[in-house]
């Protein structure tokens, strides 16, 4: 089969590679029919996650048909046509039972390594490092999904996939970042980047009662689509010279106050301004910081008194200068995490079913698995009006820009 493969840094290839096959009981085969590249995939795609080896597959948001199935999974049949969370979650552990799927004890065989960097291991991941499973991920023909009796949701056959492929990652993880912020009637609530995450996130926040969004981005395209919903205002970072002035344009903006919740949808490349962007980026280099968080240092200084800093960004590892002074002395409260997928798949699909939403908004490019490569680059960049590559594996007729 056709795989998305990763070489090394910047370097993603196309590989014909074995079919997956069935090795445990509660495993599934899905036929891939969507998938695509997310934000998180650009940091294994720029060298930021460790104990990634060539030929790993890569990719975590995908949907599909089931054509095989372990002996103990009696929840789908042949021919279902499914979302796959990108968490992988065995469903009886005491993380599981708590419904905080993305912790999952059982899941990552690879425990120790985790252990070593974070001092305990989150569940296994689709696509994401050895650190991590070393699972092969889903931007291939056919992928093994275990714990399939828990994870994979089967979805109505009158929702294409555009409006349900989200579900398997960004959707989940943008709803979870705003309902972190335990929103209140008249909040408002400020969100950088206006990536994938950060796009539904805003979408989040004002479908649980924000009455206003603040929208802090740089890229044209995607401030364009934040700006397409009501009661969002936008903010360009170029228009400022150093943190200090977006944080003072945010009090403005809120009556003197700050934002009662800040959103960081940004991550460890987040670009700062001026000699804080120069140091990271420096530090980065000699790998003395494994991250840039000028986002988060942003997002704690400018929050309100008392708010909620919300992190869906993906940090790895180490990252410095972190005001942890402003963060202790105004109270504030940080709730960050691996999203929970699970607990959202069925409130998620209720809510496109109810047109709520319809998550193919943010698509700008349909392509093919042979186009990853490029893709790959274009997303980076943010060439071509990209915001979002859905890529359709084996239906070349398919490759297209919208």
């Amino acid at each position: 089969m056709k795989a998305v493969c990763w070489h090394g840094s910047k370097d993603v290839r196309v590989d014909n590679i074995p079919d997956p096959e069935i090795i445990n009981p509660r495993d599934a085969i899905i036929k891939v029919t969507s998938t695509a590249i997310c934000g998180s995939d650009l940091h294994l795609y720029d060298g930021y996650i460790p104990t990634m080896q060539k030929g790993d597959v890569i990719g975590h948001e995908f949907m599909g048909e089931v054509v095989e199935l372990g002996s103990k999974v009696t929840n789908l049949k042949i021919g279902d046509r499914v979302v796959v969370p990108f968490t992988i979650s065995c469903g009886s552990c005491f993380f599981c039972k708590k419904d905080l799927t993305s912790l999952c004890d059982n899941s990552n065989p690879n425990t120790a390594v985790a252990e070593k960097m974070w001092g305990h291991s989150p569940a296994g991941l689709f696509g994401y490092s050895h650190m991590v499973g070393g699972y092969a991920g889903g931007q291939a023909e056919y992928v093994r999904v275990p714990y399939a009796d828990v994870g994979p949701m089967k979805v109505p056959e009158h929702l294409d996939d555009d409006k349900v492929l989200f579900l398997t990652d960004i959707f989940p993880t943008g709803y979870m970042a705003a309902e972190n912020c335990n929103i209140q009637p008249g909040d408002v609530v400020a969100v950088w980047g206006c990536g994938p995450v950060g796009l539904f996130a805003i979408a989040s926040a004002l479908m649980l009662g924000a009455e206003r969004v603040i929208a802090i981005d740089d890229v044209p395209e995607r401030l364009e689509l934040a700006k397409q919903r009501k009661n969002v205002d936008v903010l360009r970072t170029s228009d400022f010279n150093n943190t200090l002035e977006l944080v003072d344009a945010l009090s403005t903006m809120t009556g003197g106050r700050g934002p009662d919740s800040c959103i960081e949808a940004v991550g460890m490349e987040s670009h700062g301004m001026g000699i804080e962007h120069a140091y990271d980026k420096t530090k980065q280099a000699l790998m003395m910081e494994t991250g840039r968080p000028s986002a988060l240092r942003q997002s704690m200084l400018a929050c309100r008194k008392g708010g909620t800093v919300s992190l869906p960004g993906v940090f790895g590892g180490f990252i410095d200068k972190v005001p942890m002074g402003a963060f202790m002395n105004k109270a504030l409260t940080l709730k960050t995490g691996q999203t929970h997928v699970h607990r959202y798949l069925k409130p998620l699909l209720d809510r496109i079913e109810a047109s709520e939403i319809d998550p193919s908004f943010l698509i700008s490019h349909k392509l093919t698995l042979d186009d990853a490569p490029a893709a790959y680059k274009m997303f980076r960049d943010k060439t071509d009006g990209c915001t979002k590559v859905v890529m359709k594996p084996g239906r070349s007729e398919l490759a297209s820009a919208i």
